[in-house]
Order: C-alpha cells, then structure tokens, then sequence
C-alpha cells in the first residue's frame, strides 16, 4: 500500500509537471536573460528557506518534546510541500508526510496534527503582518481594489479558524471532537452521493479530538517559548521577500521598498486562497498586474514575476519531489 501511494503521488506530480510544461518553457526562456550572480544569490536565499523551515519545525518540535533532526525536517518539510502543491487542502495536505513518518519513529499521531497545525499558524501569522504592510502601501497609492480586499477577509478567516480550532482542544477535548464530528458529517453528506458510504467516522473525530488535547497540554504554559518558531516564521518570510528583490537586480529594474512589499504580499495571498495548486496560472496574473499598478512595467513586470515564481515555485517542487521519493526509499 505504501508502495502503491508512492507511485501514485509522484504519477501525479508529473503529470503536474506535463500539464504546465508551457510555463516551464518560457521561464527557462526568461531566466537565460537574467544576471547570473543575481540569479545564484537568489538561488542561496532559496536554499536558505528551506533550512528555515526545518529550522521552524524543530522549534516546534522542541516544545512538543519529539525529538528529530534538522536534515530530517528539512527534507519532511520539502517533502510536504511538494505534496501540498498536487494535492492542494489548504496548506494541511503534506501532514501525511510528517504523519507517515511519526508512525516509522512511534511518535504520537495528535503531536504530530499539533506540530503542523502550529506551523501554518505561525506562517500565516508572520504573513499576515507582511499583508498588514501590503495592505498599507496599496491604500497610500490607491491601488486597493475589491479583489485584495475579499482575499485579505479570506486569508484573515483562514488564520483566525485554525487558531479556533486550536484554542478549543487546548480549552475542550470534548468541545473538539464535537466540531470535528460536525465536520465529518458535513464531509459525509458532501461525499455521500458519489461514494455512496460514510468517508469519515465521526467515533473517530472524539478519540483523535482527545489525542490533540493531549498534545495541547504538553506546550509550555509560558508564552514565551512560541517566541523561536514565530521568529523563523517571519526570517522565511523575509527570505522570499528579499529573493522577489534579487528578482529585481536581476534585471536592473528600479524599485522602492513599498514596491516589493506590495508585489509579495499579493502574490503571495493569491497563492493561500486561489482555488489552483499554489496559485499556477492565477499568481503569474494576480502579482504581474500587482508590480504594473505599483508602476513597474509591464514587460519588466511580467519578467520579474516569471523570475520569482521559477525561483520560489518550481525549484521547491522539484525538490519536494526529490525529497518525497527518497525519505521513502528509506523507509
């Protein structure tokens, strides 16, 4: 059965690959007119995140008392977020990475849901104070439209129910597993007339309600210590903004603060909220409309978003899909 999940994810990354085979070829165009220390500078900045984010699972980790070590993350992390990318579930889809993994070590399955949903907390947090500042700049120019607007509301709620659903295991194991229950039934009712049976078992929203409690209580009590993971949430996220301003370099087009700010906050929010795998097709649009109304042109607009997506994109899925096969070879 492993076996079998293996080979369908990765059947299903390539033909993620096949189908956007266009875009691929026209940023490989792009990249060979860039400057190539600019481009390896921006390549290190890469690098750098994916470290961070084993960085951010550790300390996350560390105060759930499993031990792991930093290779070992940073690939779950790549890992996860190749699987997060072709089977895309708002940011929680790579959980089977860390889960499958957790079985391997007999870690708890609770921890484990806690550790990740933790992370995405995180991330959407130092995110959000970017948006924060995105949003700023788009207002003081006059560029805010509906759109922004509508998928700010969307990112907030996102943000703002997985810290519900926290905050209630940490307070009710019992007032968890009757949400999760609620759910189940709503997927059950959704799921029904095509599968023609129960998806989910709701008996089972209880017991992994209470193993998420579980884990809740083991966090420190002080505040103090979700400092580290909240730190190395915000240095990954100034790490793709600063590779969108090497993106730049690249090319030699002028800009100002404000201007990378804005461009990475949008792109980025379109890339939580669009309905697409890590907004392909949509983010391209969204962030090279984003860098014109913030009076980049638009041919050097276009070039810096197909610069930033090949660098913050697709080298991580490539990557990911790297690291997916071979943490599974070891097992």
């Amino acid at each position: 059965m492993r076996k079998f999940i293996v080979v369908f994810v990765m059947f299903v990354g390539i033909a993620f690959v096949i189908l956007s085979f266009g875009e691929i070829r026209t940023i490989v165009e792009t990249l060979q007119k860039a400057n190539l220390w600019f481009l390896l500078l921006a390549l290190a900045l890469q690098i750098s995140w994916f470290v961070v984010s084993g960085l951010t699972f550790r300390s996350i980790y560390n105060l759930l008392e499993l031990e792991e070590s930093l290779q070992e993350l940073t690939l779950l992390a790549a890992a996860a977020n190749f699987v997060n990318v072709i089977a895309p579930s708002a940011g929680m889809g790579g959980v089977v990475v860390f889960i499958d993994h957790a079985k391997c070590r007999g870690y708890s399955t609770g921890k484990i849901m806690v550790a990740s949903a933790l992370y995405l907390l995180f991330d959407y947090a130092a995110f959000l104070g970017a948006l924060t500042l995105g949003l700023i700049v788009l207002v003081r120019r006059h560029d805010l439209d509906a759109s922004e607007i509508i998928a700010s509301i969307i990112m907030f709620a996102i943000a703002i129910g997985l810290a519900f659903f926290l905050y209630l295991g940490a307070r009710s194991a019992e007032a968890l597993g009757r949400a999760l229950a609620w759910m189940a039934r709503l997927i059950n009712r959704v799921a029904r007339p095509f599968i023609h049976r129960k998806y989910l078992h709701e008996a089972r929203a209880y017991t992994f309600a209470h193993e998420i409690a579980e884990s809740l209580a083991s966090l420190p009590k002080r505040w103090q210590s979700l400092i580290y993971p909240l730190l190395w949430s915000i240095i990954n996220k100034t790490l793709m903004t600063l590779i969108l301003m090497v993106s730049f370099l690249s090319f030699a087009v002028p800009f100002s603060a404000g201007t990378i700010i804005g461009g990475f906050s949008i792109s980025y929010l379109f890339l939580v909220v669009s309905p697409t795998p890590s907004g392909i097709g949509v983010v391209e649009g969204i962030m090279a409309l984003a860098l014109n109304s913030l009076n980049v042109a638009w041919s050097q607009a276009v070039v810096i978003t197909l610069t930033y997506r090949a660098i913050t994109f697709w080298i991580p899925l490539g990557v990911g899909g790297l690291a997916f096969r071979g943490l599974h070879m070891k097992v």
